[in-house]
């Protein structure tokens, strides 16, 4: 326990050393998210913009074929959604509800894991502030408690170990902030790509809808 104390003293207080760990914290959901994306990105056959193009040809069933076993959220929504529409099992208000219903929840794993992100781009220099004003208050108690024999050597020591909080957590909360702000606007990206990508399929539909009803008014004159 003791050398514990003198490690955390060593490397800069309590505070440095939350900071370090909120670093370990931070970088574990970073790595998690970009192993997300990774895993999430879409063959090259079977992306949105392939599937789309399959969509506007009438390649139905191409679309479930190259859709099996993908993991890109943007692919299984077109797949979901065409199939969907194409077999008429709900009326068109209740597939719309629906396909909006599961594209909110593909928004949402967009947003996953950036939550803890902000929080710490957010503490973590406040922390580092928080730990410069503990130091300073022992820096002084010390000078106060030497009196007239202040020891120049102490004083500085303390001050430079309470300035470190303010660094570290700025060394935290600057990458953190960048990196969440990026992914952040992946999510803003990705989500909107898929609103388009519903918004194609259901015009795709209703042009397929307004042609058969065209032509049985045609065959019915």
């Amino acid at each position: 326990m003791t050398t514990f104390l003198a490690f955390i003293q060593q490397i800069g207080g309590p505070v440095v050393a939350i900071l370090l760990l909120f670093s370990v914290v931070a970088t574990s959901f970073i790595l998690l998210k970009f192993t997300q994306i990774v895993l999430q990105r879409p063959s090259q056959n079977a992306s949105p913009a392939k599937l789309l193009a399959h969509l506007k040809q009438g390649e139905i069933k191409q679309i479930a074929l190259l859709s099996q076993g993908q993991r890109n959220p943007r692919s299984q929504i077109i797949s979901r959604s065409v199939a969907l529409l194409e077999n008429q099992v709900l009326d068109i208000e209740s597939a719309q509800s629906e396909i909006v219903r599961q594209a909110r929840l593909v928004a949402e794993q967009y947003k996953s894991h950036l939550r803890p992100l902000e929080v710490i781009a957010t503490v973590a220099p406040l922390l580092g502030l928080f730990g410069t004003v503990l130091g300073m208050i022992e820096a002084f108690k010390a000078m106060e408690m030497a009196g007239a024999q202040v020891d120049p050597a102490v004083l500085s020591g303390g001050i430079w170990q309470a300035l470190l909080t303010t660094a570290v957590g700025l060394g935290v909360a600057i990458p953190v902030s960048l990196v969440h702000s990026a992914l952040e606007r992946q999510g803003e990206l990705q989500t909107q790509a898929l609103q388009d990508d519903i918004g194609q399929v259901f015009t795709f539909f209703a042009q397929q809808h307004g042609e058969r009803k065209q032509k049985n008014q045609n065959c019915a004159s």
